[in-house]
This record gives C-alpha cells, sequence and structure tokens, in this order.
C-alpha cells in the first residue's frame, strides 16, 4: 500500500490520499462495464441444459405425465371394446318352499297297477303317492362360461374418438407447464445472476467505504481529520453491509426456489454464467410476430370443442339400434352330479331398439348444444385475453430495454463523474462530502443497471412465455 500526501492552498486541513484506492476503483469501474458488455458464450446453453433437467425432474410435470399415461390406456381400453367379454358364472341354489305344481301320478297310475295285480295274482305293481315338486331348484349347480361381443354400436368408436382427443388434452396440458416451468426457471436463474451481480457490486463499494472509514480515522489520530467524517464513513460502511447482507439473503432465495423447480436440494449450487444482451438480436426478439393461435391453450379449447361434439353426436345416436352376439357353454345339474346330459350350449343375438325414455336424450342433446356454445365463446374470449397479454408484455419488455439503455448511459456517467470526484479529492479540491456522493451514485447505477438487465431478461422471458417462442423438447 502506498501513500500520497497531498496539501490545498485553500483549505487548513491535509488529506491523506491513497494511490492503491484509485487504481482499485478504476478495476471496479472498468469490470462493472466489462460485465454488461461480455458475457459467456454458453451462458444459453447452460439454462438450456437447467431447462431440460426440469423436465424430467419436476414433480408437477411427473405427475402431469403419469395422467397422460393413464389417458393413453383409456384409449386402449376404448379400442378393445369391440373385442369379446368372456367370464365365469357359477351358481349354486339351496331351496324350499315356495310354489309347486301337482302331479297326480298315483290317480293316474294306481288303478291300472291293481288290475294288473289281480290279473297277474301279485303284488308286482305297488301302489303310489301323487307328486308335489317345487319351482325353485334345492341342491341345484350352474356353471357357465358366457361370451358376449358387440356386433353393432354407434357408441363404441364416438367413445374412442372422445378417449383420443382427451389423451390430446392431456399432452397439452403437459406442453402448457413446460412453457410456464420454463419461464419460471428463466426468471429464478435471472434473480440468481441478479443477485450475485448485486453482491460483487456491493463487495466492491464495501471495500472502498471500509478504505475511507480507515482513511479518516488515520487522518483524526493525526490531527488532520473531522470527527463527523469518521461519524459518517462509518455510517456508509453499516449502510453498505446492510445491503450486502439482503443482497446474499436474495441470492439464497433464489437459489432455492431455482432448485425446487428442478427437485434438488435447496443448497444446491448453480452454474453461474453471464447473458449477453445483443441489442440487435433483443431488437430481433422484440419485434417477432405475435400468433396466438400456436398457444396450445388455444389448441385445448379447440380439443375440448371436438370432445363436445363427440359427446352430441353420441347423444344424437340414442335411437340407433344395437346388435349383440352371446353365447354360454354350461353344465347344470343336482347333487352335484355330472354326466354327459348335464352339458349344453345356448347362443343368439340380441337387438335392443330404443322407444321411449321420457326425452331425457333430446335434453341431454340441447345441454351439449349449450355447451358447445359456451365453449366458443370461451375460446374467443381466451383468444382475446392471451393477445391482451402477449401485447402487454411486449410493451413491458420495451419498457425494459428502454430503461436498461438509460441505466446504461447512467452507469457512464456515473463512473465519469465519479473518476473527477475522486481526482478532485485527491487533489483536495473536492470535499469527502461529494466524494461519497460520487461514490454513491457510482453504485447505485451500477445497481440499477443490473437490476434493469435482468428485468429485461425477465421480460424477454415473459414475452417468450405469451408467444410461445420457446422451442420445446
Amino acid at each position: 500500500m502506498y501513500y500520497m500526501f497531498s496539501f490545498s492552498k485553500n483549505s487548513s486541513v491535509t488529506y491523506l490520499k491513497v494511490i492503491a484506492m484509485n487504481a482499485y476503483m478504476k478495476k471496479i469501474v472498468t469490470g462493472a462495464s466489462f460485465f454488461f458488455i461480455c458475457a459467456s458464450v454458453n451462458a444459453q446453453k447452460i439454462l438450456d441444459q437447467y431447462i431440460r433437467e426440469a423436465y424430467s425432474t419436476n414433480l408437477v410435470l411427473q405427475g402431469k405425465k403419469l395422467a397422460l399415461d393413464k389417458s393413453l390406456l383409456a384409449v386402449k381400453e376404448a379400442h378393445n371394446l369391440y373385442l369379446p367379454t368372456t367370464w365365469l358364472e357359477t351358481q349354486y341354489t339351496l331351496a324350499k318352499g315356495g310354489r309347486t305344481i301337482d302331479i297326480p301320478i298315483g290317480d293316474l297310475l294306481n288303478p291300472v297297477y291293481t288290475t294288473l295285480n289281480q290279473l297277474t295274482s301279485s303284488n308286482s305293481f305297488p301302489q303310489i303317492r301323487n307328486v308335489k315338486e317345487q319351482f325353485l331348484p334345492n341342491n341345484f349347480y350352474d356353471v357357465r362360461i358366457k361370451t358376449t361381443m358387440p356386433i353393432l354400436n354407434a357408441d363404441i368408436s364416438i367413445n374412442r374418438n372422445i378417449k383420443q382427443k382427451e389423451v390430446e388434452l392431456k399432452e397439452n396440458e403437459i406442453l402448457i407447464y413446460k412453457r410456464e416451468l420454463t419461464k419460471e426457471i428463466k426468471m429464478a436463474y435471472y434473480n440468481y445472476l441478479m443477485s450475485g451481480n448485486a453482491i460483487r457490486i456491493l463487495e466492491g463499494a464495501l471495500s472502498i467505504v471500509k478504505q475511507n472509514l480507515k482513511l479518516n480515522e488515520s487522518l483524526l489520530r493525526n490531527g488532520k481529520g473531522l470527527p463527523a467524517y469518521v461519524t459518517r464513513a462509518e455510517s456508509e460502511v453499516m449502510d453498505v453491509e446492510n445491503q450486502l447482507l439482503n443482497a446474499r439473503n436474495s441470492e439464497q432465495n433464489a437459489i432455492a426456489y431455482f432448485n425446487f423447480l428442478l427437485n434438488k436440494p435447496l443448497k444446491t449450487n448453480i452454474v453461474q454464467e453471464e447473458i449477453n444482451l445483443e441489442l440487435s438480436q433483443m431488437q430481433q426478439l422484440l419485434a417477432k410476430e405475435n400468433n396466438v393461435f400456436l398457444r396450445e391453450e388455444i389448441k385445448s379449447f379447440n380439443t375440448a370443442s371436438n370432445i363436445s361434439e363427440n359427446i352430441l353426436k353420441m347423444n344424437r345416436s340414442f335411437s340407433k339400434p344395437r346388435l349383440n352376439a352371446f353365447v354360454d357353454m354350461a353344465a347344470q345339474g343336482f347333487d352335484f352330479r355330472v354326466n354327459r346330459n348335464s352339458f349344453f350350449y345356448l347362443g343368439g343375438v340380441q337387438l335392443q331398439i330404443p322407444i321411449y325414455s321420457g326425452k331425457r336424450n333430446l335434453m341431454k342433446i340441447e345441454q351439449t348444444q349449450y355447451d358447445l356454445q359456451s365453449l366458443k365463446l370461451n375460446t374467443e374470449q381466451l383468444q382475446e385475453q392471451l393477445q391482451l397479454a402477449a401485447l402487454q408484455s411486449l410493451n413491458n419488455a420495451q419498457n425494459a430495454y428502454n430503461g436498461y439503455l438509460t441505466n446504461m448511459k447512467k452507469q457512464e456517467s456515473a463512473a465519469q463523474y465519479f473518476k473527477l470526484m475522486e481526482r478532485g479529492y485527491t487533489e483536495g479540491v473536492n470535499s469527502f462530502i461529494e466524494f461519497l456522493d460520487a461514490r454513491n451514485q457510482l453504485t447505485s447505477a451500477q445497481l440499477q443497471l443490473n437490476i434493469s438487465k435482468y428485468r429485461f431478461l425477465a421480460g424477454l422471458a415473459e414475452f417468450e412465455r405469451q408467444t410461445a417462442g420457446y422451442q420445446l423438447q
């Protein structure tokens, strides 16, 4: 550390100036300018890698993928309704009482048997009783292998189309969430970078104010300074330390939220790469044509309309006949006896023709028509909302862009002003208060430029979300 004493003809106070501070401030100013001009070429690639990683690790997205897999199975299930259905059905009954039928077999045969016994002079033909048989089978088993198959049923094909459209809805939900997740990841990453850069700016400012504090304390001990300057320097140190603490807390929050989106431990380190703002590319991006009809939300509403149309078609087909075929391979008997006569088969076709249902189907048709009209109105309203959101995001991005350019000029002016004040303070022309004011202006300009840069990037991420500009994997 090298020191230089300078004396002012117009002041009774001799200032101790630090040459090293001058060199350090030049590094700070130059580094701050370089920070906003140069950036890593791989920054966007790293951010894209994080986005792709989130597509496979985000818990909400995994849940939506499970819902999609479930819908795909529902499509297969609807298609398999064309296939026959076979099942085993068994029944065993015990019964006593109930309706019966009287069979007068004794009254019919006993006279005959009596005559035969007289003719043969024997008792070979005994007398028998009348029989009373109950209708309910007792100790009776019934085993069947039943098979049914639809031959003519319009609802099956319509239901399959509905299930396929529901798959499209689930796919659109995944794409919608991917776009929202992409925006959130970008904004979280920009907040992380903004907090990190603010920390570096404030650390540089803290080094300066601490050096000022040491300088004024040294001047006071040598009888050349004023206590007020020491108090002011201490206040500046405390103020910058508080800002630095807030910036570090903000960085930790940004890290935690970013890792939360990627389903990682909240304190996992993040690869930090700066984003280069090429102004020509930014202007081209802001001039991008807005086409909200490419949004997945519009596609989802159109798909929902197609589903309602299929439901309407299904309701209108209520009067169409339905034809099914069936066949039973079965065995029946008493006391679990099985023989050749126990086995049988039964087959046929079943035709169902609706005749009257109290106009319930007509009411369902009207309800579905109202649903279609409501969906059309909601689609038009959604289109207007998306166009409004896209226009607002474009204007916000342009405002942030203009603010970034303005703050860039302010930072350049503040850097030049600080150089002049620092030189004047070194030469004893400017006061310590003017020097601190110039330092505060420079730090404030650097922080504002840092904020405006990432506010502009966040505005671009929002504009990209509203215009579906990001190429999803």
